[in-house]
């Protein structure tokens, strides 16, 4: 949490997610201040989520582009949505993902090994580092 935990680095994230690369599409998305997106876009590129990558020379310019760990973080972007649009959003969810078998997309998390749902009352905590 403490490196995608705070709402301009989600903000930024799901940006990337649906397309916006550059940093002035990203501002005008989320309506983050330029420092404070610049601040969240820098942390998110030293903890291996985001890469910048050159796009233009002269001046130099940047995108954003997601790596390996970054991919991985769709699955809890789409369930926070997934919430947010069942216990925040009032009226039609303001974002929808058609999956490639042509259904709209509900996102659900499955168990790897049996492929059935997660429910809480099916887990069985095996050991927690927590800190009490």
């Amino acid at each position: 949490m403490e490196v995608i935990g705070e709402r301009w680095s989600l903000l930024a994230l799901r940006e990337v997610f649906f397309g916006a690369r550059r940093f002035d599409q990203i501002v005008r998305n989320t309506g983050a201040s330029r420092d404070i997106l610049t601040a969240r876009l820098r942390k998110l590129v030293e903890t291996g989520i985001l890469e910048k990558r050159l796009y233009e020379e002269h001046p130099p310019r940047y995108e954003y582009v997601l790596t390996e760990a970054g991919h991985a973080l769709n699955h809890v972007l789409l369930n926070l949505m997934a919430w947010g649009d069942t216990y925040v959003t009032e009226g039609p969810p303001p974002t929808v993902w058609r999956h490639s078998c042509g259904e709209v997309l509900a996102p659900e998390t499955v168990c790897a090994h049996c492929h059935e749902p997660v429910r809480e009352k099916d887990m069985t905590l095996v050991r927690s580092t927590r800190r009490s």
